[in-house]
């Protein structure tokens, strides 16, 4: 049976996980784990739009302009208007950018969501519903969900 304590020292032991990954992403690579998960998805897609970045991480559309912005600011993507009404933008990696890539720690997309894919149906279907009674219980804000993990762990 477990109690509590138990499930909170292996909540602890995943934050902690994470946490040391995201210290690890900076530290080799310089970049937050949120801004290496949107240059792999670039890298990987060269030509996507903002929008498409959005869906592929699975996070709200201000927050990957957001990681756009950081990211050309830094050199490390080029975005070229590619659409005649200018409007639509097309997102390259540079040169620095690739090497930013070499020097990161995997997986791009960061651990958790890695061993989240690692695991099967049945699995994933009880921590879903297990954690949305969790979720619930807190009286979270399910907003929340849009945001990157490497965007909320230098809180």
């Amino acid at each position: 049976m477990a109690y509590p304590q138990q499930v909170l020292r292996r909540f602890r032991v995943v934050f902690n996980a994470i946490k040391t990954h995201f210290r690890q992403i900076e530290n080799d690579a310089g970049i937050g784990g949120a801004q290496l998960w949107a240059l792999g998805v670039i890298c990987e897609n060269p030509g996507l739009g903002t929008s498409d970045l959005a869906r592929a991480m699975d996070v709200h559309g201000s927050t990957a302009s957001n990681l756009v912005r950081t990211l050309t600011e830094r050199k490390l993507i080029s975005v070229v208007k590619d659409s005649p009404d200018r409007r639509t933008v097309a997102l390259r990696i540079t040169p620095a950018g690739r090497r930013v890539l070499r020097n990161a720690p995997g997986p791009f997309t960061g651990m958790l969501p890695a061993a989240l894919a690692s695991l099967d149906a049945g699995t994933l279907l009880r921590l879903d519903e297990d954690l949305g009674k969790l979720i619930a219980a807190l009286h979270a804000d399910e907003r929340a969900a849009g945001i990157p993990l490497g965007q909320l762990s230098n809180e």
